[in-house]
């Protein structure tokens, strides 16, 4: 093609051309970081690899090539949430302020994931991120006397905890997506006010306790309650830790 010939116009009735859009380079990661998106936006339940293959506008077939399948994807999202934990220096003479720091920032990203926490489920530490997370917390207890035996125990049902109540985050998010509400406070209100509508029809003569209290029943919110419960088991670990 000469110059001349390139310079000449495209004529007034021709459609424009869309430019041409450079596909990203299919990996791993970009595979994780798309289910991820998935997985926050939509929820656990519409993550799929076919819902990533057209996502990455590609055909499922092609992601096999990175990851084995969902199963596989779930535990490498869930590695790669954790990498967004943050971790103190080890300090042992501090286990029980710095596991209660740890609680809570897990508290915090699971929040930001919420779904995650159903993939973490049942889910034995395998990737660099969450083994990182079970060294310190392990290492903690170990280093500040606790037996590695009752320090596997501590260490299990602090963690079962800890997903637990983001599970328990994630069904209620589920719900609100189902109901088509968008903002968690007018869910949680109606919620709770299902609850006290139900239990103060409740048969008063069968179930004292539950109709007299409905109202202490139902006070605290969720930060209170797991914050509680958190410090349930700080308490517990802390009696059954040799004393020095």
């Amino acid at each position: 093609m000469s110059k001349d010939s390139r310079d000449v116009p495209a004529p007034p009735w021709r459609k424009p051309r869309r430019p041409a859009q450079v596909k990203r380079q299919l990996s791993q990661e970009l595979i994780v970081e798309t289910g991820l998106a998935i997985l926050d936006a939509e929820g656990f339940d519409a993550l799929s690899m076919r819902r990533v293959a057209q996502e990455l506008e590609t055909g499922p077939a092609s992601l096999y090539a990175h990851v084995s399948g969902k199963e596989e994807l779930l535990e490498l999202i869930y590695d790669r949430v954790c990498a967004e934990i943050r971790l103190p220096e080890p300090d042992p003479s501090r286990w029980k302020e710095q596991l209660r720091e740890y609680a809570l920032e897990v508290h915090r990203v699971f929040g930001e994931h919420a779904d995650v926490a159903r993939a973490a489920l049942a889910s034995i530490p395998t990737g660099e991120n969450s083994l990182r997370t079970g060294e310190f917390t392990y290492g903690l207890l170990i280093e500040a006397g606790m037996s590695p035996r009752e320090a596997s125990l501590a260490m299990d049902r602090l963690t079962l905890y800890l997903v637990g109540d983001a599970y328990e985050a994630s069904v209620h998010w589920a719900r609100m997506r189902a109901a088509g509400m968008r903002d968690p406070r007018e869910y949680f209100e109606a919620f709770i006010r299902q609850i006290t509508t139900y239990y103060r029809a409740l048969p008063r003569e069968r179930f004292p306790h539950l109709y007299d209290h409905v109202d202490d029943l139902t006070a605290d919110g969720g930060e209170a309650r797991f914050e509680y419960g958190l410090e349930l088991l700080l308490d517990g670990i802390e009696a059954r830790m040799p004393r020095t």
